[in-house]
């Protein structure tokens, strides 16, 4: 079995910590170099409940998108919330290793994930990244259906193909639109909508939605907008990341048994749809019929 050094080293070579935002905390956050890896678990969140997970699975390594500490901490006390998740790590000899805005930009990364979930062919990235020459890299993705659909109906693919949520997919425009480009951003996206807006697409879709940011796009334009569950646009990059290290597990002869994790960990448990009878008048021109209540 590999060490645990050399499948990190194999890890930052797909996602190099130095792509990520000068905010972020990515890395090897738990985890003895030496220690032999055997078991590898693939995660959105580093919470209690995945890492139960990886010691039920006996995994010696989880890699989740999220970071566990990315404001930094000054106590990993086990009366902590991220404390407990520590000492559980410690306890099980169970590295943590996070790619999150590493994993965002990369060629493949996280919204190459989405689209591919969703049927989509990537174009070019929505916001590239100026060191990439070959243009490839970079947050976001423009993309192409393959026949046009309407807006209903794209809602209704992405709420059929992204793992179920208590949110669903919400949509802004007029379901009957005719969509045939798209731009997808994993995660919460509404910080790019000049650059959406730059791409010229007819559809965005993303997660995390605030209002006036959302209001305020569609004052400028016809664009349309669906906001999926920021967990469900991310799960998809574990099975891409998975089936990345699996090559290189093969490759390299190591036999890693390479799992992805199906808890769902969005924060939201339930929908409770809104009454036709109980909204104003002006909610009527909701698209409400392409939400999915999972």
């Amino acid at each position: 079995m590999p060490r645990l050094s050399e499948v990190i080293a194999a890890l930052e070579n797909l996602w190099p910590a130095e792509r990520a935002e000068s905010w972020d905390a990515v890395g090897t956050v738990v985890g003895d170099p030496e220690q032999e890896v055997g078991r590898v678990l693939f995660a959105v969140d580093p919470v209690q409940e995945i890492v139960d997970e990886a010691v039920k699975l006996g995994a010696d390594l989880l890699v989740t998108h999220h970071p566990l500490y990315l404001r930094g901490t000054t106590t990993v006390a086990a009366s902590t919330f991220k404390g407990r998740v520590v000492h559980t790590l410690i306890k099980n000899d169970i590295a943590l290793h996070v790619a999150h805005t590493n994993a965002d930009s990369a060629d493949p990364g996280v919204s190459d994930a989405l689209a591919g979930a969703l049927d989509l062919r990537v174009v070019r990235p929505l916001v590239p990244d100026a060191t990439d020459p070959e243009g490839r890299r970079g947050l976001g993705r423009v993309c192409e259906l393959d026949h046009p659909l309407t807006l209903r109906d794209l809602a209704a693919r992405a709420a059929e193909r992204l793992p179920a949520t208590a949110q669903g997919v919400r949509v802004a425009g007029d379901p009957e639109a005719v969509v045939r480009t798209v731009a997808v951003s994993g995660g919460s996206g509404d910080s790019l909508f000049d650059d959406v807006r730059a791409a010229g697409v007819d559809a965005f879709l993303t997660a995390d939605l605030r209002h006036h940011p959302a209001s305020e796009a569609r004052g400028q334009s016809p664009l349309a907008l669906l906001d999926a569950a920021h967990w469900a646009t991310e799960w998809p990059w574990c099975e891409l990341a998975a089936a990345q290290l699996d090559e290189i597990s093969d490759r390299h002869g190591w036999g890693l048994r390479v799992h992805v994790s199906k808890t769902v960990t969005d924060p939201w448990t339930a929908h409770a749809a809104s009454s036709a009878a109980t909204l104003p008048m002006s909610a009527s021109r909701a698209p409400s019929s392409t939400s999915s209540t999972s």
